[in-house]
């Protein structure tokens, strides 16, 4: 029989007090520094997804990015908006993790991009950085987060930075924020640029159109994207302009274009994570670049509706999934409560 059982074979009496009367702690003696050790080695019940890569990388940077564009390998990118998502992309070997504006929508149910502000955009690049050991992480500077002048935008893009834990800021604008690349540049800090459409000014361009149809309109792609270039960006995004289009402004350049909706012309590719994985319920609409290469949310959907099923059901938990206990010790246990509950009737 156990010390605890032949120590007392009677259940303290606080144990069978009023229902409206707190039970009182009872007190623990301390654990020994083996006892210690072995109680901080377990696992949490939820323990941390951060298991080192399956195959360690070195971390990419800008000279891995330019060595890439110099050998016309395409570089991916990917987004990310929490640590599950920026874990799976860093596994999966993206070299370069976006923390975009589109967590509005993606993970925060918002109708547009222009509704994310700075602190929540932080907090964001913050969950993501902690998963990502390899991949180059860069976070989207939010609207109204630089466009009154050069030195909110700087002060902007050190909060993401020292706060966010990334390595680059992404702000969308061609000609008329070379100034505000520039002052961010000079600061240390490298910026992705974005040109052609620019989701955070739909409602001046009309919306969510293609850009770069007309000749005047490449011309204007083409002279963002050199301006964005000469102010000091690693790289630029390219954004639903005609393939062609943005195939020969790629070549005009020295940096490398990222492209999304502008064909495979360009130095690498980005799509927003929810969109390429299928996390969304069925009828959502999707822009016609978007290539679906899984359903996460069949499989979700399928996992959780057993698991309803299962506890409804009381298949789960099985015996499986639960901590088993001596039989002598539930033997003696039980015969305690019995006993106890005898005496008191």
């Amino acid at each position: 029989m156990s010390r605890s059982v032949t120590a007392s074979r009677s259940l303290p009496t606080y144990f069978f007090s009023s229902p409206k009367r707190p039970l009182s702690a009872p007190v623990v003696a301390p654990l020994c520094a083996s006892s210690q050790s072995q109680w901080q080695s377990r696992k949490s019940s939820h323990s941390p997804l951060g298991n080192p890569l399956a195959s360690a990388r070195k971390k990419v940077t800008i000279n891995t990015l330019r060595a890439l564009h110099q050998k016309d390998d395409p570089i991916t990118m990917i987004t990310a908006h929490d640590f599950p998502s920026a874990h799976v992309a860093d596994h999966a070997g993206m070299d370069i993790v976006l923390v975009g504006d589109s967590l509005a929508m993606v993970a925060l149910g918002m109708e547009d991009t222009s509704e994310v502000v700075l602190e929540e955009m932080i907090l964001h690049c913050r969950s993501v950085s902690r998963a990502t050991k390899a991949a180059f992480t860069v976070g989207d500077l939010p609207m109204g987060s630089y466009e009154i002048a050069p030195e909110q935008a700087l002060e902007s893009a050190i909060k993401v930075v020292k706060e966010g834990r990334v390595q680059a800021v992404k702000l969308e604008g061609g000609v008329e924020y070379a100034p505000t690349i520039e002052r961010i540049t000079r600061a240390g800090i490298p910026v992705l640029g974005h040109v052609g459409l620019t989701p955070q000014r739909q409602h001046s361009i009309g919306g969510f159109r293609v850009q770069g149809k007309t000749t005047l309109g490449a011309l204007k792609v083409l002279e963002d994207a050199l301006a964005v270039q000469a102010a000091g960006c690693f790289a630029v995004v390219i954004e639903a302009v005609p393939a062609e289009v943005a195939a020969l402004i790629t070549k005009k350049l020295k940096i490398p274009t990222i492209g999304i909706g502008a064909g495979n012309g360009c130095s690498g590719q980005v799509l927003v994570q929810a969109d390429m994985s299928g996390n969304f319920p069925p009828g959502r609409f999707l822009p016609k670049f978007v290539k679906q290469y899984g359903n996460v949310w069949a499989e979700s959907m399928k996992a959780i509706e057993a698991y309803k099923s299962e506890v409804k059901s009381r298949q789960y938990p099985a015996p499986a999934h639960t901590y088993p206990m001596p039989p002598e010790e539930y033997t003696e246990f039980e015969r305690l409560i019995e006993s106890n509950r005898d005496s008191t009737a």
